[in-house]
């Protein structure tokens, strides 16, 4: 008994039979009916061959035990089992029974083998799938990375567009700039040339009345009393003819012919005055955009247009004298009385405008602009910026002077009570507060007449402000421009002269 028990365990039987019917069970709906039933057949032999020799042993224990030994397990076990086990193999069914259930299992062959052949479909279509996913996938990351290339070659394309844009807005602010200039050098050029054309003719005009005199002085007393009057001398064709010396009336016809200045000065003034304001409203907004581009605080960019503006009326109104003295020194030996050449005088500058040099006295805003220690400006740019306000300035200040009275610009100085019938209160003022902190723009006066108001910014605490603020420093001026302001600053003899006069 122990040999056979010890062979049917070295056998494995029961692992082999475990693997076929794995086996069995994973192919079961793949493999055909035919191959099916072979398996079962061949589990039913691997499963005899065991019964039996299970049957051995079963016989050889049963007979180690004696003639009685084991009855009770063989009645209570063995013979229950037995008997179930043939009366369930007992045939029970009929013949046309078996005939249906052999149509029923070539029925269901059928379907296998066609749920196989659909099966197999369906892995090639499932292959397929996964390769034409895969090649998706390929083509997906393929698309990513060109995707990603061309992200990459649009934000170094961008950056150097963005570069090539600010390299161009830098080179027309440099053509602007550049631009102003040679319009400012055209502008100087025009008004030399303007110059040396009106001083020919005032040579001109000069040397014609010269003549005139001699001739005058030359005639005899009967031609003299008869009023004859001496043909003026020929002139060329390309100079201009300037215009007669009036004779010198007497002091009944003086008071009873007034002067063309006299004529003409209600005209003057509005015009003129209307031009102050416009010089306030245009050319003064346009000097600050300019300012600003070098300056950063607005409040110095509008302190540089008032002084500038300052200045431009006081050296205008020193020229107008000097420009006047010339004058009265031409015509005195023709005139007769201090009425009538200061009539005279005012009459021919009128007349003669243009004879004003403006460039020596915008040169002469500038210079003093440059010495004045309220101003804080970069030294490396040039008061020229604003020459086209300083200009226009300086004319209309010099035509205001042949008024009669002529205006002035009202006093001001910051932290003074803010006068309502002066000035206006500019936009980033406190309208409650008193005290002016700075000027943007003179009041035009006329005695105490307000003929222009002028703008100014009112805040609270400006004199507390003023005293705990730092002094301005002047703008520190290099070697060779200090010597260049020297040099321009400079009088002539002949400006000393009247100076003192």
């Amino acid at each position: 008994m122990a040999d056979t028990l010890r062979r049917l365990t070295s056998t494995s039987s029961f692992n082999l039979l475990q693997d076929k019917l794995d086996s069995w069970h994973r192919d079961y709906h793949i493999v055909s009916c035919e191959q099916n039933l072979n398996r079962c057949c061949e589990l039913i032999e691997i499963t005899a061959k065991i019964q039996s020799q299970l049957f051995t042993i079963l016989n050889l224990a049963a007979a180690e035990g004696g003639q009685y030994a084991g009855v009770d397990t063989l009645k209570t076990r063995l013979l229950p089992w037995l008997g179930t086990c043939f009366s369930v193999s007992r045939p029970s069914v009929t013949d046309d029974t078996s005939l249906q259930l052999i149509q029923d299992s070539v029925e269901k062959d059928r379907r296998i083998r066609e749920l196989s052949v659909h099966h197999d479909s369906d892995q090639q279509k499932l292959s397929s799938t996964r390769l034409q996913l895969d090649s998706t996938r390929a083509e997906l990351v393929d698309a990513q990375m060109e995707l990603d290339a061309t992200k990459s070659k649009s934000a170094t394309t961008l950056l150097a567009t963005e570069d090539e844009i600010l390299q161009l807005k830098a080179d027309l602010r440099s053509a602007h700039e550049q631009l102003d200039v040679y319009r400012r050098k055209l502008e100087a050029a025009d008004d030399q040339e303007r110059q040396i054309r009106l001083l020919r003719d005032e040579v001109s005009y000069l040397s014609t009345g010269k003549a005139l005199l001699q001739d005058k002085r030359c005639v005899s007393p009967r031609l003299t009393r008869s009023r004859s009057p001496t043909p003026p001398p020929r002139l060329s064709r390309s100079s201009t003819p300037p215009p007669r010396l009036p004779r010198s009336p007497s002091p009944r016809q003086k008071s009873e012919s007034p002067t063309r200045a006299q004529l003409t000065s209600s005209s003057r003034r509005a015009r003129l005055v209307s031009r102050y304001s416009d010089l306030h409203a245009v050319e003064r907004l346009e000097a600050q955009t300019l300012l600003r581009r070098h300056v950063e605080d607005l409040e110095m960019a509008q302190k540089i247009i008032f002084i500038a503006v300052e200045e431009s009326f006081k050296t205008s109104k020193l020229a107008y004298r000097h420009f006047k003295l010339r004058v009265k020194k031409t015509l005195c030996p023709t005139r007769f009385g201090l009425e009538g050449v200061e009539d005279s005088a005012v009459d021919y500058i009128v007349r003669n405008m243009d004879l004003h040099d403006i460039q020596t006295t915008v040169n002469d805003v500038i210079n003093a602009m440059n010495v004045n220690p309220r101003i804080s400006f970069p030294p490396e740019v040039d008061f020229v910026l604003i020459s086209t306000l300083i200009r226009e300035t300086c004319r209309v200040a010099f035509a205001l002077q042949t008024l009669d009275p002529p205006p002035d610009l009202a006093f001001a100085s910051d932290g003074e009570l803010f006068d309502d019938r002066k000035y206006r209160r500019s936009y980033n003022s406190e309208l409650s507060a008193p005290l002016v902190m700075y000027h943007v723009w003179p009041a035009l006066m006329e005695g105490d007449a307000v003929l222009v108001k002028g703008e100014a910014v009112t805040r609270r605490g400006a004199v507390w402000s003023r005293s705990r603020s730092s002094p301005v420093r002047s703008r520190s001026l290099s070697p060779a421009r200090s010597l260049v302001l020297n040099s321009r600053r400079s009088l002539s003899p002949d400006r000393l002269t009247a100076s003192r006069l």
